[in-house]
C-alpha cells in the first residue's frame, strides 16, 4: 500500500507551458473556422436611393433605384411598401404592376412621377417611361429580380394598397429583401399630378 502514499504530479514549470500552448491551440482552431466559415458567404451590399411615393385620387406610384455595390450578384426576392397604417408586401411573384429597368449607366436624375391609366400604359410585359430625359423600356416583374455586381435597377410600382391620397406628407419606407438581407429607405408620400 506504499504505492498509494506516493503523490506525484507536475512541476509549474511544466504544467502552465501545457495549458498555455492548449489555450493557444484552440485560438488558431477558432480563428481558421471563422475564416474558413466566412470566406464561404456572399458579400453582398445593395442601396436604396432616390426612392418616391406619389398619391392622387386615382392612383399611387413607389418609384426606387436599387443599386448593388457589393461584390457578388444579387437576387432581390421581394420589395415591401410600409405607410404608417398599412403594409403592403409585393412579393415573388412580382405583383402585376411592378415594372423594372436595368440601367446602363448611373441614375443620378430624380425619378419623376408617370401617370398610368390601365388602357394604355400597363398593358403588356413592357411599358417605355422616361428616366434622365430619355425613353427607357421597363418590364414587368415575375420573379426575383437578379441584379448583378455593379448593376442598377431602376423599379416602378403602381397602386400599392396601403397607399392614398390620406398619406400625403406622411413617411412611408420600402423594403428590398434579398437572400441575406433587407435594405430600407424612407421618404413622405407626395402629390402626384
Amino acid at each position: 500500500m506504499a504505492f498509494l502514499k506516493i503523490k506525484r504530479r507536475l512541476s509549474n514549470a511544466v504544467s502552465v507551458p501545457i495549458i498555455l500552448v492548449s489555450v493557444l491551440l484552440a485560438i488558431v482552431v477558432t480563428y481558421c473556422a471563422i475564416n474558413i466559415a466566412s470566406a464561404g458567404m456572399q458579400k453582398e451590399c445593395i442601396q436604396v436611393t432616390n426612392t418616391h411615393v406619389w398619391a392622387n385620387e386615382s392612383q399611387a406610384v413607389v418609384a426606387t433605384v436599387i443599386k448593388n455595390v457589393g461584390e457578388n450578384d444579387v437576387v432581390i426576392n421581394e420589395l415591401d411598401i410600409e405607410s404608417a397604417a398599412d403594409e403592403v408586401t409585393i412579393s415573388l411573384p412580382f405583383a402585376e404592376d411592378t415594372y423594372y429597368w436595368r440601367a446602363t449607366e448611373e441614375v443620378t436624375d430624380e425619378l419623376e412621377y408617370h401617370y398610368w391609366d390601365n388602357a394604355t400604359k400597363l398593358t403588356g410585359a413592357y411599358v417605355q417611361l422616361d428616366v434622365q430625359g430619355s425613353d427607357r423600356m421597363f418590364q414587368r416583374a415575375s420573379t426575383g429580380l437578379i441584379l448583378p455586381s455593379g448593376g442598377t435597377l431602376v423599379v416602378y410600382i403602381r397602386d400599392p394598397d396601403s397607399i392614398s391620397t390620406d398619406d400625403i406628407g406622411t413617411p412611408v419606407s420600402v423594403t428590398v429583401y434579398t437572400l441575406q438581407a433587407e435594405y430600407m429607405e424612407e421618404t413622405n408620400v407626395q402629390a402626384g399630378w
